[in-house]
């Protein structure tokens, strides 16, 4: 069954926790702020002749220092239209809000001591944080603090424009928690090793949209498209303890560190299938349990070598163990027992199994200055991985074997190098070149048994390999005073190949072969940008960007299985941008950019069928801001931001619509009024609109925010 969504409930009785940390907060708040600076320390102001009070007086008096600050503000979401839409695109809540926006306070603590606080407390969006930080610098530093925020998600389906399908939740405006409370503390006495230690619990609880949508016949009909909505039910914990020595002998400085983490999951991705469809209508819950331990240790060294060489090392190694478990289970609701006579499909129960996985990485890294102009730095990466892998289930709904047990097994073994060289060049007047390459090379071997393809276990054993290259070269040019231009180029290749020296899967099937009946993988990649900065009079400057991006992905299967080498994927990307910045008055700025974007990817697969189309991602931005000062005290702004994208073809009759074809407008006012010194006073006004071409209008919304802070300085 669905949680009930503890998100949207207004009241706070059914978060206790949070009401306390509020309330307690609130209050530390207010005594800290109304609580009385102690008085200077004595001075002997007797011994001062009557001159020197006399030329004290005369002087003016300097105006108070406020170095600490309490900000209150509340507002609220007026919203009409589709409320999950509006949160996930801008991370606030429908509805009142308010609290403690910003609040920071310090003071000394003895002589050299220093004590900090900040925090924030927003009610109804759950946004809440604690920081203490107390420092000396010749003794060490405990710090400790706790966090809290929601982000938010749209949980909606897809849309089919032929039948006017739309499938939605009751309630598709999802939310997950995330947070972290820790602390921390260091010694940093003189002439001793800086020690410092770290413990952090960290978790994700809540609930946030998939795109793995489940099957539905809109209208009826007996076509089936993937559009009925699903969701993840999320369930995370973590806990890491970190700690690190530095010390610093002569002119090396030497460092080792551990870091051990342990963590948690019992996350559920949960898909209706068929919804509301008599006979056919299931719950699918799919969950994935995982526990994990992680110990690291690491250690560097880095030795400045007189003026022109610095010579660093560094070393890591990993051991990770993972224990799984799970089912996947149809039924009339989630979360519910296995019934064979409710199963529409493959499934499994009591998953059970694990991976262990040991790394090794080391790094030398060496930076010379042979000449005044010119920088050499080259370095080189080694990584060893093996990674041991085991699991179990019990398959459920099979349809060509019968159920049963099922466990499979696999071993991998990696070892890669890595290396790279940089120079920069600055002996030529208004002038900055610099290149980088780097190159990496890599051999592996997986071992792949048992499992089910169709009736036939797999028994495969490949050996891979990888080689990376990529080279960068870039210039920056100042030919006046007012004027100057970036410009970079880089291409990338990427090469995979794969020799399959073991495979039981049958040749003449493609279907069960794959990935085995692939050899090669080619990926080339070449991007080439310019900035352009011109500020032709002191008020007004000019950036203009360019990028363009070219890549391509070739796949080369074996002889067996009846097919060519293709190319396989095509991307092509254009960005051009420009900002502009102009104070025609001391009291008056005004900024505009925009941003023009074209991508596509092609494939092959959309010269053969209706339902795969080239993925666009075409769209245009406009921004404009303007501040004026409307006195000394007073200040206005107004900004305005509008979107457009162009992407939606409705290819419903064959497939599901998913290019993107939406409008924006966003309006915000503000005016900040300084009250007292140490007082000022915002009022914020912001308009809100989105018209979604995609999903039929059903996500739509217009939106009104009004908001309001106080902020008193002390």
């Amino acid at each position: 069954m669905r949680r009930a969504s503890k998100y949207n409930s207004g009241t706070w009785s059914e978060t206790p926790g949070r009401r306390i940390f509020t309330l307690v907060f609130t209050n530390f708040v207010l005594m800290w702020a109304a609580a009385p600076v102690p008085a200077a320390e004595p001075q002997e102001k007797e011994k001062e002749t009557e001159k020197e009070k006399e030329a004290a007086a005369s002087e003016p008096a300097e105006p108070p220092t406020y170095s600490n600050w309490v900000e209150l503000s509340a507002g609220s979401i007026f919203l009409k239209g589709d409320k999950a839409a509006f949160q996930q695109r801008y991370q606030i809540r429908k509805g009142a809000f308010g609290g403690i926006e910003d609040f920071h306070w310090g003071r000394e603590v003895g002589k050299k001591g220093f004590l900090q606080i900040d925090g924030r407390a927003l009610f109804d969006n759950d946004d809440y944080s604690l920081r203490l930080d107390l420092k000396h610098p010749d003794i060490g530093f405990v710090r400790s603090g706790y966090k809290q925020f929601t982000t938010w998600y749209d949980g909606s389906g897809g849309f089919i424009p032929q039948t006017q399908t739309w499938l939605s939740p009751r309630d598709d405006a999802l939310a997950l928690d995330r947070g972290e409370a820790w602390f921390e503390g260091g010694l940093t006495l003189p002439n001793l090793p800086l020690v410092t230690f770290k413990y952090s619990h960290q978790f994700r609880d809540g609930e946030k949209d998939s795109t793995s949508w489940g099957f539905a016949h809109p209208g009826g009909g007996v076509d089936v498209r993937g559009i009925s909505p699903s969701f993840w039910d999320i369930d995370e914990e973590r806990d890491i303890f970190q700690a690190d020595i530095k010390y610093t002998i002569q002119a090396t400085d030497f460092g080792v560190g551990l870091r051990y983490e342990s963590s948690k999951s019992d996350n559920a991705l949960k898909v209706r299938q068929y919804p509301n469809e008599l006979g056919a209508d299931r719950h699918l819950t799919s969950r994935q349990e995982t526990d994990t331990k992680m110990f690291n240790v690491h250690a560097f060294t880095d030795t400045r070598i007189k003026e022109k060489a610095r010579f660093t090392t560094g070393f890591l190694f990993t051991t990770l163990d993972t224990d799984l478990g799970g089912d996947r289970v149809y039924g009339d609701d989630f979360d519910v027992g296995y019934d064979p006579l409710l199963s529409q499909g493959l499934g499994f129960l009591n998953l059970s199994g694990g991976s262990q996985m040991k790394e090794y990485v080391g790094n030398v890294n060496l930076m010379l200055t042979p000449f005044e102009n010119l920088s050499i730095v080259p370095s080189l990466r080694i990584r060893k991985q093996d990674i041991d892998s085991l699991s179990s289930f019990l398959q459920t709904g099979a349809i060509l074997s019968p159920d049963g047990p099922v466990s499979a097994a696999s071993s991998r073994g990696l070892l890669d190098v890595s290396e790279r060289l940089e120079l920069r060049y600055v002996g030529v007047t208004n002038w900055v070149f610099y290149a980088r390459g780097d190159w990496t090379q890599g051999d592996g071997d997986l071992r792949e048994s048992g499992g089910v393809t169709v009736d036939l276990p797999v028994l495969r054993y490949t050996e891979d390999t990888i080689w990376i290259q990529k080279y960068t070269v870039g210039a920056t040019w100042y030919p006046l005073r007012r004027v100057n231009v970036d410009a970079q180029y880089y291409h990338k290749q990427r090469r995979n190949s794969y020799d399959h020296e073991i495979d039981s899967t049958p040749n003449n099937d493609i279907a069960d072969r794959y990935p085995a009946y692939l050899r090669r993988h080619k990926f080339d990649t070449d991007d080439a940008n310019v900035r352009f900065t011109w500020r032709p009079v002191n008020k007004l400057s000019l950036i203009t960007r360019y990028d363009f991006q070219y890549s391509t992905i070739d796949t080369q299967p074996d002889s067996l299985s009846g097919l060519s080498e293709i190319q396989s994927s095509e991307v092509t990307s254009h960005i051009f941008a420009e900002n502009i910045t102009w104070v025609p008055w001391s009291r008056i700025y005004l900024q505009a950019g925009f941003n023009y974007v074209i991508s596509e990817t092609d494939t092959p697969a959309d010269r053969y069928t209706e339902a795969i189309l080239d993925s666009e991602n075409n769209y245009w931005s406009l921004t404009f801001t303007t501040g004026f000062a409307l006195d000394q005290k007073t200040d206005l702004q107004v900004s305005y931001f509008y979107y457009q994208a162009d992407n939606y073809v409705d290819n419903s009759a064959d497939g599901v619509p998913y290019g993107v074809g939406a409008e924006e407008h966003t309006v915000t006012c503000g005016v900040v009024r300084k009250i007292r010194e140490n007082i000022r006073l915002s009022l914020k006004y912001g308009f809100f609109t989105w018209d979604d071409e995609t999903s039929g209008g059903n996500n739509n919304y217009d939106a009104h925010m009004v908001y309001s802070s106080l902020q008193y300085r002390f």
